[in-house]
C-alpha cells in the first residue's frame, strides 16, 4: 500500500506496509529509559479479594493496572499545556497525525559542562516543505534504551536554535533526549516556550516528542511521519512515532 505527494515540486511515495518505529517501548521494572526522577513503570494484574486479573495465577482473564509518567517514563509527545496555565491537553491540539518529516544527525556542541545543540548547526538545515524534524543526537547507541537521565545532565537545544526551527515551519520537534531543555534551568523551560511561542503567541497545534530512538541504520533524510497518541486528556501521552521512507519518482 502506497501514499504519494509532492514535496518541493517533486514526487515522492512511501510505503504503508513498511513502517519504522522510533519509539522506545513501554515496559514494567527497571530496565526502561528514566527520566526526570520518575518511578519504574508497573503493570500489575487487578486484585479484588481472591480475584485476580491474571490468568497464569489463576484468574480468568488478564486484566492490569498500568502507572507510567509520560515525561520520564519513556517515549510521549507533549503540548503547549506542559508549560501553560491555561489547561490545554494534547487529545484536542493534536488533530493531525501525519506529515512530511526530516531526519537530520547532530553532535551536540560542549560548553563548559553542558553539551548543547545551537543555533549554527540547525540553520544550516533545508526545512522547506517539511513539518516535522527529528533530531538524532551522537554518540547514539542502544543504550538510549534504558538509560537513566536523572541528574546526569544530558544535552539540550538552545533557546535560539529552538526560535529558528519554530520560526522556520517546524510544527513538530521530536529528539532523542529526554527535554529540549536542560535538565537544571531554575524552572525557565526556554528551549520549550521559543518552540511554542508561549505566552506571546501561543502554537496550540504544535507537538513536542522526547525520548525517541532514531536507529543508525534509518538514514538522515525525507520520510512521511505519523504520530500515534492515546486519547488521553493531558498535556503529554505515551507516543509512538512511525517513519515511512519517502523515495523519488
Amino acid at each position: 500500500m502506497k501514499v504519494e505527494l509532492r514535496i518541493r515540486e517533486k514526487s515522492y511515495s512511501a510505503n504503508l506496509l513498511e513502517p519504522i518505529d522510533i519509539s522506545i517501548p513501554l515496559k514494567a521494572g527497571t530496565d526502561n529509559v528514566n527520566a526526570w526522577y520518575s518511578q519504574p513503570v508497573k503493570i500489575e494484574p487487578v486484585r479484588m479479594g481472591d480475584w485476580i486479573g491474571d490468568i497464569a495465577s489463576g484468574g480468568n482473564v488478564n486484566t492490569r493496572n498500568v502507572t507510567v509518567n509520560p515525561h520520564g517514563n519513556g517515549t510521549h509527545t507533549e503540548c503547549l499545556g506542559h508549560i501553560s496555565k491555561s489547561p490545554y491537553n494534547l487529545n484536542t491540539c493534536l488533530k493531525q497525525f501525519h506529515f512530511t518529516a526530516k531526519v537530520v544527525t547532530i553532535d551536540p556542541v560542549a560548553v563548559g559542562e553542558d553539551k548543547i545543540i545551537k543555533l549554527e548547526q540547525v540553520s544550516k538545515l533545508d526545512l522547506k516543505d517539511i513539518k516535522a524534524l527529528i533530531i538524532r543526537t551522537t554518540p547514539n547507541d542502544r543504550s538510549k534504551l534504558t538509560r537513566q537521565y536523572s541528574n546526569t545532565n544530558p544535552p539540550f537545544l538552545s533557546k535560539e536554535a529552538s526560535e529558528w526551527i519554530c520560526t522556520n515551519g517546524i510544527e513538530h520537534l521530536l529528539i532523542d533526549l529526554p527535554s529540549v531543555d536542560k535538565e537544571h534551568d531554575d524552572g525557565k523551560l526556554s528551549a520549550h516556550h521559543a518552540f511554542w511561542q508561549y505566552p506571546d503567541n501561543p502554537r496550540i497545534s504544535a507537538t513536542i516528542s522526547e525520548l525517541i530512538y532514531v536507529p543508525d541504520e534509518i538514514a538522515d533524510g525525507l520520510y512521511l511521519l505519523n504520530i500515534q497518541i492515546t486519547a488521553l486528556e493531558n498535556d503529554a501521552s505515551p507516543s509512538k512515532p512511525v517513519l515511512f521512507k519517502l523515495n523519488e519518482k
